[in-house]
């Protein structure tokens, strides 16, 4: 399936969720707390996302160097952390968006 495609299937979905449930005006104050959860949703998965595509490369990059050097092993682990803390990043941001 094309990223495009896909692309268009999530914002259809996105879309339905948060016009069915502005309808309902009874339900005015749980919206804003819906939508805080959804934003905190999509930031954390954007950023995991994110984190695991970018450790998939340095992975590969660092194995590739520790195979031709060996030396290099603990430089390496430095270049990891540094992509990994991409998604400790996102779970900070989600709990600003969620203590507001």
């Amino acid at each position: 399936m094309s990223y495009k495609r896909l692309a268009l299937i999530a914002l259809v979905a996105l879309t339905a969720v948060t016009a069915s449930e502005s309808v309902f005006a009874q339900e005015a104050a749980k919206q804003v707390v819906g939508e805080q959860m959804l934003g905190a949703a999509i930031a954390f998965g954007l950023a995991a996302l994110g984190a695991g595509l970018g450790l998939g490369y340095v992975g590969a990059a660092a194995l590739a160097a520790i195979s031709e050097n060996p030396k290099i092993q603990s430089r390496v682990f430095i270049f990891i952390g540094m992509v990994e803390s991409i998604a400790i990043y996102g779970l900070v941001v989600v709990f600003i968006i969620l203590g507001q």
